[in-house]
């Protein structure tokens, strides 16, 4: 196999490849770039083996499997071909039209997108049928979950030997649908964007991430942000839907790998930023208040049970069960409450609803799913939410 970009995530993914056997090679543009990703692949394969979960000889073996390049000619005899390169939509495009002159018939042409349109990025193919997302988590060879995104055109061989590879290589996949963030990303945004509400109102990013924690995750979404980096999709003098995010990376606060973003950083331990609580005051007007905990876990977690019932209808996943295997591997939800579907089961739709309605009154853009209405006309379940699925894969997988 094949994979473009020879950052964090294209490191981990090519190590998730060679270490069950299958040889990879991991281009860049420079020599630099792949001797430095290679001497990171190396020194993960080590701490392992010093922990002696296997032996030197075969942390070389492993190591043998990974070859650097420099030229895409070098995927010519490839079967699988995963992008993994960052967000921008137009060189995805660039890398595929490329691709598409290079790769042999028959060869699979992945990305790694989070979040892109898939669709487009394929349309500048000769082979869209070949096209399909194979979103790992970061870090790639850690994090058990794989959204496996079916484009409009995807054929159901590629599908099928999608999922078989998926299962080789360790992880738990899910199939979805294309649309803005597929369903994990998509459901995050949910919770980001009311939390980002909240913080406007003048409840402290710190005041909403400790009950996030408490509830049961490890990490609530300005800690994340800080985690995964401030600055991802956004760029110097950029104005998004996010004012005080920009304002902090403009200040160089760019989360943990900068020492600073919505909190300080006493090595990799956060704590409350006197710096962020003015910022946020300077933008948004707002006195600091406090919130009831409650009231934090319904105004950041109800709108994301919301977004799932509209996934659903809009058939970008095959079932309910399904996102509560993607949060429960891939994003950290506490594993004690079932997920976020069998959690918001327990609650009711009703409940779900009603709450829904409340914050929609102060935010217009959170529109209540129509079947979610319909659920509660009904007396349903969140567990029986059924739209027909996403069409499945039945088709033998490609013989590589």
């Amino acid at each position: 196999m094949g994979i473009i970009g020879a950052g964090t995530m294209g490191g981990g993914i090519a190590i998730n490849f060679a270490t069950v056997g299958i040889p990879v090679k991991i281009l860049d543009t420079t020599r630099e770039a792949l001797d430095r990703e290679l001497g990171v692949i190396h020194g993960n394969y080590q701490r392992s083996a010093d922990k002696g979960r296997f032996t030197q000889d075969e942390l070389e073996a492993r190591m043998g499997r990974i070859e650097g390049v420099l030229d895409m000619a070098a995927f010519a005899d490839c079967d699988l071909i995963i992008e993994a390169i960052f967000e921008d939509i137009d060189l995805k495009k660039k890398i595929f039209t490329d691709l598409d002159k290079t790769a042999k018939p028959g060869a699979i042409l992945a990305t790694n997108t989070s979040a892109l349109d898939i669709d487009e990025i394929a349309a500048v193919t000769s082979r869209p049928q070949d096209v399909i997302g194979l979103h790992f988590f970061s870090p790639a060879n850690v994090i058990k979950l794989l959204e496996i995104v079916r484009a409009e055109h995807t054929a159901d061989d590629v599908v099928a030997t999608s999922m078989d590879l998926a299962r080789t290589i360790g992880k738990v996949a899910v199939l979805v649908g294309v649309c803005w963030g597929f369903v994990g990303n998509r459901m995050l945004r949910a919770r980001r964007q009311q939390a980002d509400r909240l913080m406007f109102s003048g409840v402290l990013p710190w005041d909403i991430d400790k009950v996030i924690n408490d509830f049961g995750f490890r990490m609530g979404p300005f800690q994340m942000a800080d985690f995964a980096g401030l600055d991802i999709g956004w760029a110097p003098g950029a104005k998004t839907d996010y004012p005080v995010r920009d304002a902090l990376c403009e200040m160089g606060r760019r989360g943990q790998k900068t020492g600073a973003g919505w909190y300080d950083y006493e090595g990799r331990q956060g704590v409350p930023s006197d710096v962020t609580a003015g910022i946020i005051r300077e933008i948004t007007g707002a006195e600091s208040r406090s919130m009831l905990p409650e009231k934090i876990v319904i105004a950041c977690l109800y709108p994301m049970i919301n977004e799932v019932v509209k996934i659903l209808e809009e058939n970008k996943a095959q079932r309910p069960s399904d996102i509560d295997v993607i949060w429960l591997n891939g994003y950290g939800w506490p594993a004690d409450t079932g997920g976020p579907i069998y959690w918001a089961d327990r609650i009711g739709a009703a409940e779900v609803l009603d709450k829904i309605e409340a914050l929609a009154m102060a935010d217009p853009g959170l529109e209540p799913a129509d079947r979610l209405r319909r659920l509660v006309e009904t007396g349903g379940s969140f567990l029986d939410l059924d739209f027909g699925g996403l069409k499945t894969a039945r088709a033998r997988g490609r013989a590589a």
